[in-house]
């Protein structure tokens, strides 16, 4: 498949382009760019240097995907990265600023210089995804949504429109947070967060119906989060108590009990 540039566009000669990229009118592509296969970014939209887009990716208009951060640690002369899988569709005026420097290790992973977007995720219009975010694959940002740095984002994870995420905070694989909240404690995996202030108000079933969970898997999930939640117990009690019950002992409660033992920020309550 040949490449297309709009001869408006702007595309440093350094960037490098893979077959079947599409660039629009008035586009700028800078330096230091990796654009995969048969990726399309729309007119006016900018690319900046140390962008590194997946395969099949949709960049639409007035997107920006890799400016400097907004980080007053950082001094512009760093060498710093956003990574974004395949078929990630990233909507109109988001923006996702490429990393800081100054990486963080935490618990709950390391931010090396990079800011990441998975595969398959759906970015959608105004979202801003700040410095050092990790997002995982199949994530969905709906308009508006305002991931603060050092954020970590597990797989399969949707965000209502308007909600803000507090900087350096954790939201578990599978949950789903809903719209115009202000999130700035950690949401635990599989959950619902709703109400204001946020709070955990179930299990998100039918996501993980939807995502292939047995039965079985989704009432050991929601037997362990009625013990943190509804049991009297502090969270570490809670903890034990999870622990020594044996028909909670599958793959799923561990990822709840690790999430909780990673968090630095705190989980949010019931």
């Amino acid at each position: 498949m040949a490449t297309k540039i709009h001869p408006t566009a702007i595309v440093n000669p350094t960037a490098e382009l893979a077959d079947g990229v599409e660039i629009g009118a008035y586009a700028i592509i800078d330096g230091d760019v990796v654009i995969g296969e048969g990726t399309s970014i729309s007119h006016h939209a900018f690319i900046a240097s140390g962008a590194r887009i997946g395969k099949e990716c949709v960049v639409h208009h007035s997107a920006v995907v890799a400016n400097v951060p907004q980080d007053l640690k950082f001094s512009g002369s760093e060498k710093t990265y956003v990574e974004i899988g395949d078929h990630t569709t990233i909507r109109e005026f988001a923006t996702i600023h490429r990393a800081t420097v100054h990486s963080t290790t935490s618990k709950a992973g390391t931010h090396d210089s990079i800011t990441k977007v998975g595969s398959n995720c759906l970015i959608m219009a105004y979202s801003h995804i700040a410095h050092d975010c990790l997002i995982g694959d199949h994530v969905i940002l709906s308009n508006a949504v305002q991931v603060a740095g050092h954020c970590t984002v597990g797989s399969f994870v949707t965000i209502g429109g308007l909600t803000g995420v507090h900087q350096f905070s954790m939201i578990g694989a599978y949950s789903m947070v809903g719209a115009a909240l202000m999130l700035t404690k950690d949401a635990p995996p599989y959950s619902l967060i709703a109400d204001e202030p946020p709070r955990f108000v179930g299990v998100n079933k039918i996501g993980l119906e939807r995502r292939g969970f047995t039965k079985e898997a989704i009432q050991n999930i929601r037997d362990a989060y009625k013990t943190i939640y509804f049991a009297g117990l502090n969270f570490t009690d809670a903890m034990t108590t999870i622990e020594t019950n044996q028909h909670l002992n599958i793959a799923e409660v561990q990822v709840i009990l690790d999430f909780y033992r990673n968090s630095d920020r705190g989980v949010i309550g019931g």
